[in-house]
Formats: structure tokens, C-alpha cells, sequence
């Protein structure tokens, strides 16, 4: 009865001095450079060294908890449970409203540049508006002159 009311509790435990945390970069999870990552079997050498790692941080983790456990109630147990797991949401939801933040960075930085593109397809389409005009000046000038001297070459065929 007395070993049901025991629980041990995690959370008032940190990690021994000499065992890495397990959310911490081990010294053989990171590449060498470019050269290192190159081959798959480095790779899959590197992951089962991790996981040796990993396996040993465990080991010493549980031999700490044995020698430093901390006992209580069912009622600070279920309290220091229920502040691990507030933890754990906030943490979640924080994480999701930087990704949110990024989004939205991102969406502005598109607008911005769609509004850019706009702008430039405005001015593009005015300038070519213009030359539109312009053309079409110098081709009704064109076609007056011509019909000018169209008229009078036609007189002068008539003269003679």
C-alpha cells in the first residue's frame, strides 16, 4: 500500500553532472562538414552512435532517479503532473505561433512584392499605351501627307 502512494517525481530532478541531456547536440550528431554527410553509411554510423549515446544518458538518468528520488503524495504528484503538461502545451503553442509569425512574414513579404510587380506592370502598360498614341499620330500625319501629295500628283497627271 505504502509503494502505491509513493510516486517519483521527475520534475523536482535535474540531470547528473556528467550524463548530457538528452535534447542537448551530442558531439557525434554533428557532420564534419559537407565531406562527412557524403556517404549514407557515415550517416547510418553516426545515428547508431547517437543512439549508443542516448542509451547511456538514459542508464544514467534512471541510476540518478534511484539514488535521488524524490517521494510524495498522490496530490503534489498529480500537481507537479499537471505543471509538466502545462509546460509541455505552452511550449507547443508557443512553437506554433513563431511558425505562425514566420507565415505571416512571409505572406507580407508577397504582397509587398506583388504590389511591387503591379506597379511595374501599371507604368509598363502606360508607357506602352503612349507609344500606342504616338504611333498612331505619326501614321495619321503619314497618311495625310501622303494623301496631300497624292492630290497633287493627281493634278499634275490632270495638267498634262
Amino acid at each position: 500500500m505504502a509503494a502505491q502512494r509513493e510516486k517519483s517525481a521527475a520534475v523536482a530532478v535535474g540531470p547528473a553532472h556528467g550524463a548530457a541531456v538528452s535534447g542537448s547536440p551530442s558531439p557525434s550528431s554533428s557532420s564534419g562538414g559537407p565531406a562527412a554527410a557524403s556517404s549514407s553509411g557515415e550517416r547510418w554510423s553516426a545515428a547508431i552512435g547517437n543512439l549508443g549515446e542516448l542509451g547511456a544518458n538514459v542508464d544514467a538518468l534512471q541510476k540518478m532517479l534511484g539514488r535521488k528520488a524524490v517521494f510524495v503524495d498522490d496530490d503534489i504528484f498529480s500537481k507537479a503532473s499537471l505543471a509538466a503538461d502545462q509546460a509541455r502545451t505552452i511550449k507547443v503553442l508557443d512553437q506554433r505561433v513563431q511558425s505562425l509569425e514566420r507565415e505571416l512574414d512571409a505572406a507580407i513579404s508577397a504582397a509587398a512584392r506583388a504590389r511591387t510587380d503591379k506597379r511595374q506592370a501599371e507604368a509598363a502598360q502606360r508607357a506602352a499605351e503612349l507609344r500606342t498614341q504616338e504611333v498612331t499620330k505619326e501614321l495619321e500625319n503619314t497618311a495625310t501627307a501622303h494623301g496631300g501629295v497624292a492630290a497633287e500628283a493627281r493634278g499634275d497627271c490632270e495638267e498634262r
